[in-house]
C-alpha cells in the first residue's frame, strides 16, 4: 500500500475496493431493500387480513403471539404481522384493511422471540389500533 507523498490515488482505490466487503454497504449499492422487501422500500404498506394466527414463541419463552397473515395491496406478496398489546386481536376481522409497518429488528429481521414476523399492524381501517382498543374511537364499517 502506498505510504508516499502521492499515494492518495492508491489509497482511495483501495478503499473503495473495500468498501463491497460491507454488508451494509453491498446491500445499498446493489439496492437489494427494495428488490427483496415485500413493501418495496416503503416505510408502511396497506393490504387485506387473509386470516388470524397464533404464532409459537421461540425458546426460552413460552406463550402464543397474536398475529395476522396480510395480503399487500401493492405487490400482492402475503406477509405475517405481528398485532400489538393486550385485546388488539379482537378488534381485527378477516377481509379488514390493514396498515403494517417494520417491528424494528435489525437487518430487515425480526424482534425478539417472534418468530419468521418482521411487520406489526398498525391501523385498521384507516383508524388507528391504539384508538380502537383503548375504545376511543369505532371501526368504521366497509
Amino acid at each position: 500500500m502506498g505510504r508516499g507523498e502521492y499515494a492518495g490515488r492508491t489509497l482511495s482505490r483501495s478503499r473503495q475496493k473495500k468498501r463491497w466487503l460491507k454488508k451494509w454497504w453491498k446491500r445499498k449499492a446493489l439496492g437489494l431493500k427494495e428488490k427483496f422487501d415485500p413493501l418495496e422500500g416503503a416505510p408502511q404498506s396497506s393490504g387485506i387480513v387473509i386470516k388470524k394466527v397464533g404464532i409459537e414463541q421461540k425458546q426460552p419463552h413460552s406463550g402464543i403471539i397474536k398475529g395476522v397473515v396480510v395480503q399487500l395491496l401493492k405487490s400482492g406478496k402475503k406477509v405475517t404481522a405481528h398485532v400489538p398489546k393486550d385485546k388488539a386481536i379482537t378488534k381485527i376481522d378477516e377481509h379488514d384493511e390493514v396498515t403494517i409497518e417494520g417491528l424494528g429488528g435489525s437487518q430487515r429481521g425480526q424482534m425478539g422471540s417472534i418468530p419468521g414476523v418482521r411487520y406489526k399492524v398498525v391501523a385498521v381501517n384507516n383508524t388507528s389500533l391504539e384508538e380502537l382498543r383503548k375504545g376511543r374511537k369505532e371501526k368504521p364499517k366497509r
